[in-house]
């Protein structure tokens, strides 16, 4: 969104609101439904300080202070107005939300390119990758549905943004190929069954004379990490020459040490201030050492050439909590994502109703051995059941998951009076015939501020497991 044509120090057009320009520059993802007012995510772009955000892995409601920080900026720019171009202004303000995000990786000499989402930033590292390789370039990622909508058209050279091909670059001859992570039956492949067909993709590739740009993606929309690292690294050691890895961080739920020990290994990082960090939806980047930016053309400034506001403030909303969950001590961290991973396991374990998907243990050798909090699981998806009817335990279908889903953030008579948001369900094969998809209860960066500020740990786990009382609630009610 531009707002740059300015008739004696003032906008030609009035500044839209903090709302509006919280839910501008994306694309038909982020706009609101004109009935319910929420976007695609089931947000609105103020503060809903009453809905319990449990669904980082898809999107958050803005918190109070993230919109008050968001808020204060719109009134900065308008004040700056007077004595600068908005160009100007945009640019400023964009180093500085660059230079916030850079802030521990000064002596790498890394680079940052803002997208507008996560998908966008793949669109922009495959496009380059691609103009500059000379060769036919196969990607090779994991399935769609355990990254995001539009990744596969992204990385194939459409812009997420209008849907169109790039033109005549070289992105129009982007093959790309997507390996499973989970069986027929939703259950997670084994490892090494995952990294044989990644090999074979990306050894026929080499073989007949392409380039690859090799997706890693870590977290999946389910916490998993693909292909693993030690896979990564051996086809690197074979094909030096021939291989790009873009590692899809676009959950952000890596810790400082371990975004440092991909970018030391020339990876490209994509990252996103709207899901483990709870910004609004819309707020990507692309990170990379100079020296792979240098090769692959990446220019720091915005491609679009356009001032994208909507965007500035998306990341300012993010940094606030980015910032505050940074103050907390690692050992208050890892404590309490302790005590959380194990209450709700219990729970989901324990209930009838419910049943957990496997989430493998976190593993990210070679490239590091650090043990810090992103190696402890975030991500809880599970499967919902009706536990007593005449054929036994019986899985809900996709349909119910989803009228499930939407009952979540509505208030209930009783006991089931909390709102709250749970992440998108994601389909996840088939049981007994009946198609199934699973739900996502995610610790966040601002569960965790909250611990630690105000509610407690205990206060947390509470409100997590009142979450998934009334998901057992609405269960027993549904079709009645």
């Amino acid at each position: 969104m531009k707002f740059s044509e300015r008739s004696h120090g003032v906008s030609a057009h009035p500044f839209p609101t903090t709302e509006q320009l919280l839910v501008s520059g994306g694309d038909a993802r982020i706009a609101l439904d004109p009935h319910s007012g929420l976007n695609k995510y089931g947000c609105r772009p103020y503060p809903d300080p009453q809905m319990l955000a449990l669904g980082s892995s898809t999107a958050s409601a803005i918190s109070t202070a993230s919109f008050a920080a968001a808020n204060q900026l719109r009134e900065r720019l308008l004040k700056d107005s007077g004595a600068a171009s908005f160009e100007a202004i945009y640019a400023r303000e964009m180093q500085r939300i660059r230079m916030a995000l850079l802030c521990d990786l000064t002596d790498m000499n890394i680079e940052l390119v803002f997208a507008t989402s996560g998908t966008d930033a793949h669109f922009v590292a495959a496009r380059h990758v691609a103009n500059t390789s000379g060769t036919p370039l196969r990607v090779v990622m994991v399935e769609e549905a355990e990254t995001g909508s539009g990744v596969a058209a992204a990385l194939a050279g459409q812009h997420c943004k209008t849907g169109s091909s790039v033109g005549t670059d070289r992105s129009e001859a982007i093959e790309v190929c997507s390996v499973p992570l989970r069986a027929a039956d939703g259950t997670t492949r084994p490892t090494e069954h995952i990294d044989a067909d990644v090999a074979v993709l990306v050894n026929e590739a080499v073989a007949q004379g392409g380039r690859v740009l090799l997706v890693m993606v870590d977290q999946s929309k389910t916490g998993l990490i693909a292909p693993s690292p030690v896979c990564v690294a051996e086809l690197r050691r074979r094909h030096p020459q021939c291989l790009d890895i873009l590692v899809d961080a676009c959950q952000f739920r890596i810790a400082p040490p371990t975004l440092r020990a991909y970018l030391q290994q020339g990876f490209m990082v994509a990252i996103t201030g709207s899901k483990f960090f709870t910004g609004p939806s819309f707020s990507g980047a692309l990170l990379f050492p100079a020296s792979i930016g240098k090769r692959l053309k990446l220019c720091t400034g915005d491609d679009s050439g356009a001032e994208n506001f909507g965007l500035l403030l998306r990341w300012e909303a993010a940094l606030v909590e980015l910032r505050r969950f940074r103050a907390v001590p690692e050992s208050v961290v890892v404590g309490f994502m302790r005590a959380f991973e194990q209450a709700v396991q219990q729970r989901l374990m324990n209930d009838p109703r419910f049943e957990p998907l496997e989430v493998p243990s976190l593993k990210r050798e070679p490239f590091t051995t650090q043990q810090s909090w992103d190696h402890i699981q975030s991500i809880f998806p599970f499967m919902l059941y009706r536990p007593e009817t005449a054929a036994g335990r019986i899985p809900l279908n996709r349909d119910q998951m989803l009228q499930i889903y939407r009952q979540l953030p509505v208030e209930a008579d009783g006991a089931a009076s909390l709102r709250c948001q749970l992440g998108q369900p994601v389909a996840c094969g088939t049981r007994e015939g009946i198609p199934v998809s699973a739900l996502r209860l995610c610790i966040s960066a601002r569960l965790i501020g909250d611990a630690y500020e105000e509610k407690g740990i205990d206060g947390v786990i509470d409100e997590a497991l009142a979450a998934l009382d009334k998901t057992a609630w609405l269960i027993d009610r549904l079709g009645s």
